[in-house]
């Protein structure tokens, strides 16, 4: 099967897998990997979607920029011990420690989004960072999740939420506008939205957003964000101590 690389983390030290098949079970609202938008469709036709190795060289592997890492997780970890660099994406807690590389947590998956997070009690050493799934009418509950992570040193990636149908409150609109991001368009944060939240943590050191920066300024390309490669760093290292 000929692997199709995600074009959001083209030319930036990353390259994406998935080792199973089907759609995730998590079922997030406006996920772009099933929606029907995802550069893999058909996906009954490009999954698993895996890297050669000759392609792998010198980068790191995310495992799951669509489904999750904590299903089937023995044949995930088993399909990808052939990447000496990786990491894994869950929003499933459970067992986060029994991975064999480092693992992002999406704290507010599906229908917790705007209402709560996963709270855990023991933080796994493996953990890189955990991430926020983020809009303008949750900052609330944004601010309760990096007060309780980022004040046991966990770093917390706000990723800024697109809306492929207007779902948007009627008094947040003003912060949405209609643009494309990577392949499709979608109703995504502006500039001036991005900077109302983002100010909020202006002075925590823990807090990054998903992206150089949002809005119709800015960009969602990985080539240039940097947060994986800087955070997979520096949980290897911490690993390593």
């Amino acid at each position: 099967m000929k692997y199709i690389e995600n074009p959001k983390t083209k030319g930036s030290g990353i390259i994406c897998a998935i080792p199973q098949t089907g759609t995730c079970p998590n079922n997030c609202e406006d996920c772009f990997f099933q929606s029907g938008r995802s550069y893999l469709e058909p996906l009954a036709e490009n999954l698993p979607n895996l890297p050669p190795r000759e392609m792998v060289h010198g980068r790191i592997v995310r495992v799951n920029d669509g489904n999750d890492s904590n299903i089937q997780k023995d044949i995930v970890m088993e399909t990808c011990k052939q990447f000496p660099r990786k990491f894994y994406n869950t929003a499933l807690p459970n067992n986060l420690e029994s991975f064999d590389a480092p693992v992002v947590l999406t704290l507010n998956p599906g229908v917790m989004t705007d209402e709560k997070f996963h709270l855990l009690n023991d933080i796994p050493a493996k953990l890189m960072f955990v991430r926020f799934r983020t809009n303008t009418w949750n900052i609330n509950v944004a601010e309760n999740a990096v007060e309780f992570y980022t004040s046991a040193g966990v770093p917390v990636i706000l990723t800024f939420m697109a809306y492929f149908r207007q779902t948007i409150p009627e008094d947040h609109q003003q912060f949405y506008t209609w643009r494309k991001r990577t392949l499709n368009s979608y109703w995504a944060i502006t500039t001036a939205g991005w900077q109302m939240v983002m100010q909020r943590f202006f002075y925590n050191k823990w807090v990054y957003s998903c992206g150089k920066i949002e809005g119709e300024n800015g960009t969602t390309a990985c080539r240039h964000c940097g947060n994986c490669l800087r955070e997979y760093f520096a949980t290897m290292e911490r690993l390593a101590l």
